[in-house]
């Protein structure tokens, strides 16, 4: 199955050449992840066969229009960056005890958790054997990302330090965790199509500010959104007492009476229950705080579209705006 960007690309050489580029990734992907180990070549490949966005390989692509995309090292870079995303995958499900993922049984469900981590530190590897060969700059940048992912892992493991903002630090993990390795996916496909230095660096800041709108409006989506509009359940990081953006602002702008029993709720245990979860999903979904969300997740879109008003008229440029658009209007 070849992923797409979710958002129209603005004519049909860019969207052909982008679709060309991200069916060379899928089939280095299966290639990259093969292992001697019969039971280590099953679990690599599960995650790939369940599909995915390709969301960083994607924009890997379209930075590259920005340069030379016909250039050799392109595809390798938007797999080192993809493989490097599943592998965090691996290890999520593991620390988040997960069934399902990508509707598929997850690794550790059917493996264990050792064989799921063993399996994330082999993509991890086949990563940094690509990356290798792409010369000390790319392992450099990959490395500093690596660091930055697992930071982030860190901060939301531990949570908020003494007197810390809870929503400051919600968004320093979201940065580091999430929007790190997006921000390097527009990088390598600034760097390695040979684009100008001021359009990298207008690309990686942009591509940063898109991935954590992202994430802020699958915060929103997960609130707002019924389960055909979105394909999940509504609600789900609220039952399982995760607290995202729309709650973390409900807390910080609790000063009414009527929103006493919506903290309740938020700071309890039971949203297990049904009926209270379902309380508290309404209380939420007609809350200021929604409005306080949707303000930050345009910001963060306008953030992006600073950068890239300053990249050079090419189509890859329409479909970054369009980008912008897509992760705006999908919340409504």
């Amino acid at each position: 199955m070849i992923a797409t960007v979710p958002v129209e690309l603005p004519d049909a050489v860019l969207a052909a050449d982008v679709a060309g580029g991200l069916a060379r990734v899928e089939e280095e992907l299966r290639r990259s992840v093969r292992a001697r180990h019969d039971l280590l070549d099953q679990t690599s490949a599960h995650l790939l066969k369940a599909g995915g966005k390709r969301f960083r390989a994607t924009l890997v692509l379209l930075a590259a229009q920005f340069g030379n995309p016909r250039d050799e090292r392109i595809v390798p870079a938007a797999v080192a960056i993809e493989l490097t995303h599943l592998a965090t995958l691996y290890h999520d499900d593991v620390m988040d005890e997960a069934d399902v993922r990508r509707g598929s049984a997850s690794a550790n469900s059917r493996w264990g958790n050792s064989v799921a981590i063993l399996t994330g530190d082999f993509l991890f590897a086949c990563a940094s054997r690509i990356l290798a060969d792409l010369g000390p700059e790319a392992v450099r940048l990959q490395a500093e990302t690596f660091c930055r992912l697992v930071s982030g892992q860190i901060d939301e493991t531990i949570g908020p330090r003494l007197g810390q903002d809870a929503l400051d630090h919600y968004m320093g993990v979201i940065t580091d965790k999430t929007a790190s390795l997006i921000a390097t996916s527009g990088q390598f496909g600034a760097m390695f199509s040979g684009a100008p230095a001021d359009v990298a660096g207008r690309l990686a800041p942009a591509c940063a500010a898109i991935g954590v709108a992202w994430q802020l409006s699958d915060d929103i989506l997960d609130v707002m959104s019924e389960a055909h509009q979105s394909g999940k359940t509504p609600g789900t990081d609220l039952r399982e007492g995760i607290r995202t953006l729309p709650v973390l602002h409900a807390l910080r702008a609790a000063e009414l009476p009527a929103d006493a029993r919506l903290v309740e709720l938020l700071t309890g245990d039971s949203l297990a229950d049904p009926r209270l979860h379902a309380e508290a999903l309404e209380l939420l979904r007609g809350h200021r705080a929604m409005d306080l969300a949707r303000a930050d997740l345009r910001r963060w879109a306008d953030r992006a579209r600073a950068q890239i008003a300053g990249l050079p008229r090419v189509p890859a440029r329409g479909a970054f705006e369009g980008l912008c658009d897509f992760v705006v209007e999908r919340t409504g």
